[in-house]
C-alpha cells in the first residue's frame, strides 16, 4: 500500500519535472527566435524558423508545429517581435494533464 503511494508520488514529481523542462526549453527557443527576428537585417518569419529549428533539435518536431511570429506595437509606441509557441503538454503514461501550453518570447525591434 505504502509502496504504491510512494511510486505514484514519484511518477507525479517526474511528470511535473518533465513538463517544467519542456516549458522552459520552449520559452528559451521562443526568446532566441524573437531576438533573431528583431534584428535590423532580419524578419519575424526568420525568427519563427529559428525557433522551429531550435525546438526540433532540443525536443522533437512535434513540439515545433505551432510557432507563430508577429510584430506588434506596445502602448508606448515601441515595436516588438513576438514569437508564440503552442505545444502539447508532455504526458507520462495514460495519467496526467492533457492539452496544450502556450509560451512567448519577445524582443525589441532594432530598426526603430
Amino acid at each position: 500500500m505504502v509502496s504504491g503511494l510512494v511510486l505514484l508520488l514519484g511518477v507525479g514529481v517526474f511528470q511535473l519535472g518533465l513538463a517544467l523542462y519542456v516549458r522552459n526549453t520552449l520559452i528559451s527557443c521562443a526568446s532566441e527566435g524573437a531576438r533573431l527576428g528583431a534584428r535590423a537585417d532580419s524578419s519575424p518569419a526568420e525568427g519563427a524558423d529559428r525557433a522551429r529549428d531550435l525546438i526540433a533539435r532540443s525536443l522533437s518536431a512535434a513540439y515545433a508545429q505551432g510557432v507563430v511570429a508577429t510584430t506588434t506595437t506596445t502602448s508606448a509606441g515601441v515595436r516588438v517581435v513576438d514569437v508564440s509557441v503552442t505545444a502539447p503538454v508532455p504526458v507520462i503514461g495514460l495519467l496526467g494533464p492533457t492539452g496544450t501550453m502556450t509560451v512567448q518570447g519577445r524582443a525589441f525591434v532594432e530598426s526603430q
